[in-house]
């Protein structure tokens, strides 16, 4: 019975293993800002051992010593008060709180999304806007932008502020950093890098209605001379994204593949901010809130 159990249980992982499932996650970090993300995941794991440890192995060692044919050991609830047991119950659960809290405290600010990477490279620009069931990018830098498509480059950090035209949705590409969401008539950001040329799974982790399953998109990490091809590329295009072609974008739909616009009006992103926000028609009024 065990044999068959355990036979099971390996046939049914296996296809998980075939996948390479795990690459796709943060265990398969591709980026500055997800390697210390899957270093703080192992870290805690390893920690959270001394809890699971003690329990998976004294469970089945406390049932097999009282079991009912195991008359010479019977189980007599009834003692009085035990310093060493009362130690061994409340030092160790305070220890391991201790750890994690320094660990979760020193990370958290550590990878705090609005803080900018450390680099000698000025970070790429990329303005992001969630729409249903799709992302929108804007290059302010370039003049250019890209549906269901984020394409940057290796080894230099990538600045992105997040908006959305509906509900809230959380942009996630688990390779490169974690989630972050986009909320309408506000402006969240998110810093993250890529250390090595791929390409990446990105999507919205935050379920927004029938095409949601739909709403992924794949991030394209290049070397140089590939993010100026796709940058030439989009600008051949010679389509143009204005007010009038973004709302026509913004109807709810699928995209099944990736698209450019060649030119960008000026200002739309915080034109697409303003539709949600009226605060911000005023010319002083603050990108990031």
């Amino acid at each position: 019975m065990i044999l068959r159990t355990a036979l099971v249980c390996a046939l049914s992982l296996s296809p998980v293993g075939g996948c390479a499932v795990l690459d796709h996650g943060v265990l398969g970090a591709a980026g500055p800002v997800a390697e210390q993300t899957r270093s703080l995941f192992l870290t805690v794991c390893l920690i959270l051992l001394f809890v699971v440890g003690p329990v998976l192995v004294l469970t089945p060692i406390f049932a097999w010593h009282y079991r009912l044919s195991n008359t010479k050991s019977a189980y007599r609830p009834q003692w009085g008060f035990n310093w060493p047991l009362e130690g061994l119950i409340w030092i160790p659960p305070v220890i391991i709180v201790v750890i994690l809290a320094v660990f979760l405290w020193r990370d958290t600010h550590r990878l705090d999304p609005y803080k900018p990477l450390a680099s000698t490279l000025p970070p790429v620009e990329v303005q992001v806007v969630a729409l249903d069931w799709k992302w929108l990018f804007l290059y302010p830098d370039e003049g250019i932008a890209s549906v269901n498509e984020l394409v940057i480059p290796v080894g230099r950090p990538v600045h992105l502020s997040l908006t959305s035209t509906t509900v809230m949705q959380s942009f996630f590409v688990p390779q490169l950093a974690g989630q972050i969401y986009a909320m309408a008539g506000m402006t969240t950001q998110l810093n993250l890098a890529a250390s090595r040329p791929g390409v990446f799974r990105g999507e919205n982790a935050q379920f927004n209605g029938m095409g949601f399953q739909n709403q992924k998109f794949p991030v394209r990490a290049e070397a140089d001379d590939g993010y100026r091809a796709f940058v030439d590329r989009a600008r051949a295009t010679g389509s143009a994204l204005d007010m009038a072609a973004f709302k026509t974008l913004s109807a709810r739909s699928v995209q099944a593949t990736p698209s450019q616009f060649g030119t960008v009006s000026p200002d739309l992103f915080r034109a697409i901010v303003a539709m949600n926000d009226p605060n911000m028609c005023a010319p002083e009024a603050q990108d990031h809130r």
